[in-house]
């Protein structure tokens, strides 16, 4: 999937999940969503990578399930950075259950798009 793709998808999932969920998220206007997909894909790149690292203890004891709280902190960091009046969420157990539906709906898409073309 390309970078353009993966930013469409998160924007639409932003917007739905607001829709879903109107009480944990909080989506001012689609263009809101797009400056929230750009700077999660910034923040995938330069900052998860670190936490990863330093969560890898943590995510072994739990068996991979604290990637999904290191996804939140990402999220609540985009929220942060976004500005929580345009995107933000309820409560940092509302990040991890979007972390944890935003990951199962990009491994659907990724993995269709991988099988419609092999």
């Amino acid at each position: 999937m390309t970078y353009f793709q993966r930013l469409i998808v998160n924007t639409l999932t932003f917007v739905s999940l607001s829709v879903i969920f109107p009480g944990m998220i909080h989506v001012r206007d689609i263009w809101m969503a797009v400056v929230a997909a750009f700077v999660l894909s910034c923040l995938n790149m330069l900052v998860k990578p670190i936490l990863t690292i330093l969560s890898l203890p943590l995510t072994f004891l739990t068996f991979g399930l604290f990637s999904f709280v290191v996804n939140a902190v990402i999220l609540k960091m985009t929220s942060f950075f976004v500005g929580t009046t345009n995107f933000g969420f309820s409560s940092f157990w509302a990040a991890v259950l979007m972390a944890i539906i935003m990951s199962f709906v990009n491994a659907v898409v990724t993995d269709h798009h991988r099988s419609k073309f092999q």
